[in-house]
């Protein structure tokens, strides 16, 4: 191993013309396994890029001006879809044409994963979070037999891409492993790990170091994913098996309805590259990206550039103009995510003032209070407006939306909240089939048992009184 260490000459030849060379002030007192691991993590050190943000030379958008230029983006709202609204597009034609491509094995499913649940006041991957309401199935559990019910209703094997972060990957793969994967075939799930970026002082641009021997690094954003999936070989096996579109969501919102028939079928008859689910905004201060048109092209504007003058905008019956809201749900075509790696500014980073502990010069380490670096992102949304014909669709939030973010006391994305969320949409689909659920009592439905309402009314006998709480399962899978 000493071998391959580079000398601390040649590095600081590297670090010093960034005056970057204090990462380097412990290396004399480090054994060999801590200089190769913070010599490797210098050499992937991109310094002229991350120079270059700091200095603010790399343009950054104006986010504000941009927003009072917006018109709303070209949308199927929830009231129109039986019609089709401005596309034409009937729900029976859409989920006819959705349908097709399923069942040709040309939808895959790609799952971010990559947090962690500190938030939650959990101190493992968020994945492995025990959310269901009765069964406490995790939330990678109900990802995955969602997909399975999916390739079951299809007749066939649907893929999942999951894409981890270097701080939760060896644990979500031993967790996967422990559980069998859940049922999902070894050749149907891909895990791959998304890449990261350091963080710098806030005032001096200076790298921070995590321990002696390592940088701070948190993972690059889910903007990341598409240079994860071209690295990891992903996209070379999306090829082999015939995937064309890729249902995108992240792992924190057990409400996604995975593979929508009718979200893919409108998807495809209108030409799209890339579909994004949204919510109608309740308040001008919901904290939901919002998608917007600008110049013709589709984009998101996070919720905290967006000016509130802006947000509070109404049209002529009372309701917010910028009323779509996203939910980090999208139908992506495979030849777009392959075509943006050819072209270098399709995803900028994002700057982020954050609280960042690190190491002092003297060794000692300090957890500031206020936010003292800049961290750099990238958000896949940013691929908006190089998509051909992108569409937002509608949902009810009570159906696709319920994301675990908070701990215990916030008023809005706790566990409670989400499995509250959960058994209301379950009763829901149980009282559409003709069943009683007494009031106060959790029934949980695995889509092991239905994948959706229309599933549930295939199994359940109408009049069946549920009076107890109980989950639902079917081993079919």
């Amino acid at each position: 191993m000493t071998s391959a260490i580079p000398d601390k000459q040649s590095l600081l030849a590297k670090l010093e013309p960034y005056g970057q060379q204090h990462l380097l002030q412990f290396w004399d007192e480090l054994p060999d396994e801590g200089k190769a691991r913070l010599a490797h993590q210098i050499g992937q050190l991109d310094l002229p890029l991350i120079q270059s943000l700091f200095l603010g030379e790399v343009d950054q958008p104006d986010w504000a001006e941009l927003a009072r230029r917006a018109s709303p983006p070209q949308a199927v709202r929830l009231s129109e879809r039986s019609e089709g609204g401005e596309l034409g597009i009937s729900s029976e034609a859409a989920r006819t044409r959705g349908i097709e491509s399923l069942s040709r094995g040309e939808v895959g499913v790609l799952l971010t994963a990559g947090g962690q649940g500190t938030r939650l006041g959990y101190d493992r991957p968020k994945c492995t979070y025990p959310i269901g309401p009765v069964s406490s199935a995790s939330l990678l559990q109900i990802h995955i037999e969602k997909v399975l019910a999916a390739s079951r209703r299809y007749g066939v094997k649907i893929p999942l891409y999951l894409m981890t972060s270097p701080g939760t990957h060896d644990e979500t793969l031993l967790f996967l492993n422990e559980n069998d994967r859940f049922g999902l075939p070894e050749a149907d799930l891909f895990v791959f790990c998304q890449g990261t970026m350091p963080a710098v002082d806030v005032e001096s641009g200076k790298l921070l170091l995590a321990a002696k021997d390592s940088l701070f690094q948190s993972p690059d954003g889910h903007g990341g994913t598409v240079a994860a999936l071209a690295s990891s070989g992903a996209l070379e096996q999306m090829d082999d098996r015939g995937i064309r579109q890729l249902f995108y969501l992240q792992v924190d919102n057990p409400l996604v309805p995975i593979g929508d028939p009718e979200v893919i079928g409108i998807h495809l008859l209108a030409g799209s590259e890339l579909t994004s689910l949204a919510v109608a905004k309740q308040t001008p201060q919901d904290k939901l990206g919002n998608f917007v048109s600008i110049d013709g092209r589709q984009q998101v504007i996070e919720y905290s550039d967006f000016p509130e003058e802006v947000a509070e905008l109404r049209d002529e019956q009372g309701e917010l103009k910028f009323w779509a809201g996203s939910i980090a749900v999208h139908v992506f075509e495979v030849e777009m995510l392959k075509r943006s790696l050819c072209e270098s500014h399709t995803l900028p980073f994002h700057i982020a003032r954050k609280k960042v502990p690190h190491l002092l010069p003297d060794g000692s380490e300090v957890s500031p209070k206020e936010p003292n670096a800049l961290k750099f992102e990238k958000f896949i949304f940013d691929l908006l407006p190089t998509a051909r014909r992108p569409i937002v669709v509608e949902f009810a939030e009570e159906d696709c939306f319920a994301p675990l973010k908070n701990a215990p006391g916030a008023p809005k994305d706790t566990a409670e909240y989400v499995q509250e969320m959960m058994v209301e949409q379950h009763h829901r689909w149980l009282q559409a089939a003709g069943a009683e659920v007494a009031e106060n009592i959790s029934v949980e439905i695995s889509p092991r048992f239905a994948l959706d309402a229309q599933e549930v009314a295939e199994c359940i006998t109408p009049g069946r009184v549920f009076s107890e709480p109980e989950y639902l399962v079917d081993e079919r899978l």
